[in-house]
């Protein structure tokens, strides 16, 4: 929280420049690509002289520069799209369902086995929702300073920031400060979480050209209490008895646990010419030769506390419960690049990998001896191809690793083809081999039962799948996907024990179904008009072909949103209001497991099969867009509750929420 401040100071004095202007500037003028141009006041107070031969800066000079290389640029309009992404993650989570505060884990409702990275992770991925990976760092390129507020209410005692500041000391040279933090108490008892995300960037070219660098440094932490869900949820949830609305009221397991992820991450992406031709009249380069190297360090860990052992998760080494799994990995890649117009653009590459992922102690037990860290390196080859001809455009990424005891490969190829401005189709196939988390093959605890090691005993998952989408602004746009997997990897209870009530989180062990699964997920999104009224429809259909039941989903998912939106008060304001509709089948909702921070698979209690419907009203004014909405209002019209977004934990009452986003130039 000590870079709060900071952000905090240059978003006041970006403000008091921009509260010199009148409340309602005058009509703009739009250049010739339909983008907004700043009136002369603006430009004067960027330093700018306003003349007929002056270049007039537009909201395409704010330019977001993503870790694949994709530029976009600002945009500070108001859709549905926006409405969707203003959450904790700040992304449409439609594939996702949350826990009933801020920063508790999110149900998956659909399912991506497409990796690519084909080393291990920590594991916790029930943690790690809002956890910032290399491949979710953004960098700029902006023409004047700009601030990015996000700011949006939680669950008593708390809120939500989220404010980034970017600017260039000149037109090559880059720098972003980004700070994410919040706290939330809750509405039940023992569910306080809070995070903080702080990074810094910057991004670098020559004044020749010839060279690039890009870097980032990245610290997070997300820390929340664990109250392992409702205790008596008949009784006190279920019944909708009048005593137990104020959810304070209801019972949990426990008031003694907390889980914490801490991570810091190194980065740095640099590449230098050796060779280019002269560029055509087009400006680009018609052949180039560079040389590049990646570079990341990054330390990483998940901590389970609790202050005294609790039979829920059975017998207990110790009095007291103290799990902290620790990861440290450093990433060197060497890359030649040919990039040429007519050949295309051509890359070979080589990466060594160093891991270190171990505990405090080697742990002995009658039937196994537990060691207590997994190291070594990994040698990897690796190139990719793309290239445009036409309306087609193909592109293609493969990886293999020569050493080491994590061997795996990769195999990505695609093909796009661009009927006209409004029709494209994609055709991609993916192949993958590569171990399961760290946490599957190796685990230490003070809990008996969550102790294992199952590195000669596991194998790589294999996953095959092929993807089509048929994007269109007229017909909607249409993605199917068929994968199969071999070994794959899943937390459960562990078969063939009898079990008390509420006893099976004692059990829970990692496995791998031997058996081929087959996945088929088709979605389709769509928008109708009429007038200032819409309706905008997303829905996804799931299938599971497996010898057991390994894998749940819900086979229907739907989102509908009606919504007006039109220009009011003589267009100083854009409105926008409706309702949405969320819906999934009820299915075997998997599990939450506390000490692992991870999901479980359950096949006794089918939940979901409710619909959550949401109000909102959203306005914008100049470059900021308010946002008010009524989340799972229809809970309230009921005397019963049956809404869980997984065994003993309920999802979200009816609640208001509201919040803004806010850019500021200067």
């Amino acid at each position: 929280m000590r870079y709060i401040l900071f952000f905090l100071l240059s978003i006041f004095f970006n403000f008091s420049i921009f509260s010199q202007d009148d409340a309602r500037p005058p009509e703009r003028d739009r250049d010739s690509s339909g983008q907004l141009k700043m009136n002369s006041r603006e430009q004067l107070a960027k330093g700018q002289r306003v003349g007929p031969d002056e270049k007039t800066v537009t909201i395409k000079d704010y330019k977001i520069i993503s870790h694949a290389r994709d530029t976009t640029f600002l945009d500070t309009t108001l859709t549905i799209q926006k409405e969707y992404r203003y959450n904790y993650l700040r992304k449409d989570d439609f594939e996702l369902m949350p826990f009933a505060n801020v920063g508790q884990p999110y149900t998956k409702l659909g399912v991506d086995f497409e990796r690519f990275d084909m080393y291990p992770k920590m594991g916790a991925r029930a943690k790690t929702f809002n956890y910032l990976e290399i491949e979710g760092i953004d960098y700029y390129n902006v023409a004047t300073p700009m601030t990015d507020l996000f700011f949006k209410t939680t669950f008593e005692q708390g809120q939500l920031l989220d404010a980034m500041l970017t600017f260039n000391t000149s037109e090559r040279l880059n720098f972003s400060l980004h700070y994410k933090g919040f706290r939330s108490m809750g509405k039940y008892q023992w569910s306080e979480a809070e995070s903080g995300n702080f990074r810094t960037t910057t991004n670098y070219v020559t004044k020749n050209g010839k060279y690039r660098l890009r870097a980032h440094i990245a610290a997070q932490d997300i820390l929340s209490e664990e109250n392992g869900g409702l205790s008596n949820k008949e009784e006190q949830f279920e019944s909708g008895d009048d005593n137990f609305t104020n959810r304070i009221r209801v019972d949990v397991r426990f008031a003694d646990a907390e889980s914490k992820i801490l991570g810091k991450r190194y980065y740095l992406d640099h590449i230098y010419k050796l060779l280019r031709s002269q560029k055509d009249s087009s400006m680009a380069e018609r052949t180039a030769l560079s040389i590049g190297h990646k570079f990341s360090y990054e330390t990483k860990y998940y901590q389970y506390q609790q202050t005294a052992q609790n039979d829920y998760f059975g017998d207990g080494l110790l009095s007291s419960i103290d799990d902290k799994a620790n990861l440290k990995t450093m990433f060197n890649e060497f890359n030649v690049v040919f990039n040429n117009l007519t050949l295309g653009r051509l890359e070979g590459n080589i990466s060594l990998y160093n891991y270190d992922y171990f505990f405090n102690s080697i742990l002995i037990t009658a039937t196994q001896r537990i060691q207590n860290r997994l190291n070594g390196e990994e040698i990897a080859l690796g190139g990719s191809y793309s290239k445009q001809f036409g309306k087609l455009g193909i592109e293609g990424r493969v990886k293999y690793n020569l050493v080491g005891d994590l061997t795996g490969s990769i195999l990505d190829a695609s093909a796009t083809y661009k009927f006209n401005e409004k029709n494209k189709f994609r055709l991609g196939v993916h192949s993958s081999t590569s171990m399961p988390d760290f946490n599957f093959l190796l685990y230490q605890s003070d809990y008996t039962n969550y102790n294992w090691q199952n590195t000669s005993a596991f194998e790589k998952e294999k996953v095959n799948g092929l993807r089509v989408n048929f994007d269109s602004k007229v017909w909607g746009d249409l993605s199917l996907d068929y994968t199969t997997v071999g070994n794959y990897s899943y937390f459960a209870s562990a078969p063939g024990i009898v079990l008390e009530d509420d006893q099976e989180q004692a059990t829970v062990k990692p496995f791998q179904e031997k058996n081929i699964l087959n996945h088929t997920k088709v979605q389709y999104r769509k928008e109708f008009r009429v007038g200032s009224f819409a309706l905008n429809n997303t829905l996804m259909y799931q299938n599971v072909s497996q010898a057991n039941n390994v894998l749940n989903l819900p086979q229907f998912v739907t989102r509908n949103t009606l919504y007006f939106s039109s220009d009011v008060f003589k267009k100083a304001m854009f409105l926008q209001t409706g309702i949405t509709l969320k819906y999934f089948t009820a299915y075997n909702i998997d599990a939450y497991n506390p000490v692992l921070g991870e999901f479980y698979i359950q096949n006794k209690e089918k939940l979901g099969g409710f619909p959550m419907l949401d109000f909102f009203i959203n306005a914008r004014i100049q470059q900021t867009r308010i946002y008010l909405k009524a989340e799972h209002f229809n809970s309230s019209f009921g005397k019963s509750y049956n809404f869980y977004a997984a065994p003993n934990y309920p999802y979200r009452d009816f609640v208001i929420r509201f919040g803004l986003v806010w850019n500021f130039f200067s």
